[in-house]
């Protein structure tokens, strides 16, 4: 009963999060993503059908095949419930799934340019001030920058802070979500200037 009542409360506060993070981004883009992972999040769809209507998805099958055969359906049922829905660094099968469009590691971001027209949304990863301005060069929707608070991911760097991520995200042209270590203890330290994404703690807290 106790970890139900927890659960509720941090689906309450990320809630409360994102409809801060709304009033600071464009309106084709997701308040807050949830970030697929094949080993942090082996069950996505259980996480999608209960994600707030606000959210948006981006899958990230790593090369993991039973993850690639899952995008299909993960596509099927972001466009259900009205949720965007971007792959990850994998064009071919953001159109072969009919997503809205395609999220770029930071080292692949020239790639955008020759899919520019082709999707209605792109997104870049960006770990420092010199990638956002790339991100803006590269007429790209929205970056998500990390890591902002200690992560317990393998690629995570040093933590930037809510104070750093705030004074980049203030500098920036470009809209911009906080990754890393992102909770819903600590999301509404960005969300009065930024939306956000997570992995795990959105899987914790709202896998069906």
């Amino acid at each position: 009963m106790r970890d139900d009542l927890e659960r509720l409360a941090a689906q309450r506060k990320l809630r409360a999060a994102a409809r801060r993070s709304r009033r600071h981004l464009p309106g084709h883009l997701p308040a807050a993503w949830f970030l697929t992972d094949p080993l942090r999040t082996p069950d996505p769809l259980a996480v999608i059908g209960n994600l707030p209507e606000d959210f948006g998805v981006i899958l990230r099958h790593f090369g993991a095949l039973e993850q690639v055969r899952l995008a299909p359906a993960i596509a099927k049922l972001t466009k259900r419930r009205g949720l965007v829905c971007l792959v990850a660094a994998d064009p071919e099968l953001a159109l072969e799934v009919g997503a809205e469009g395609v999220h770029w590691p930071e080292a692949r971001l020239s790639e955008g340019k020759r899919w520019r027209g082709r999707f209605g949304l792109m997104t870049t990863a960006a770990h420092s001030r010199a990638a956002l301005v790339r991100a803006r060069s590269a007429g790209v929707d929205a970056a998500l920058l990390s890591t902002v608070f200690p992560s317990q991911s393998p690629s995570s760097g040093v933590a930037l802070g809510a104070l750093r991520f705030r004074e980049l995200a203030r500098a920036a042209d470009i809209p911009l979500y906080a990754l890393g270590g992102i909770t819903s203890e600590n999301a509404a330290k960005v969300a009065g200037f930024a939306g956000f994404g997570a992995v795990s703690s959105l899987s914790d807290v709202f896998q069906g």
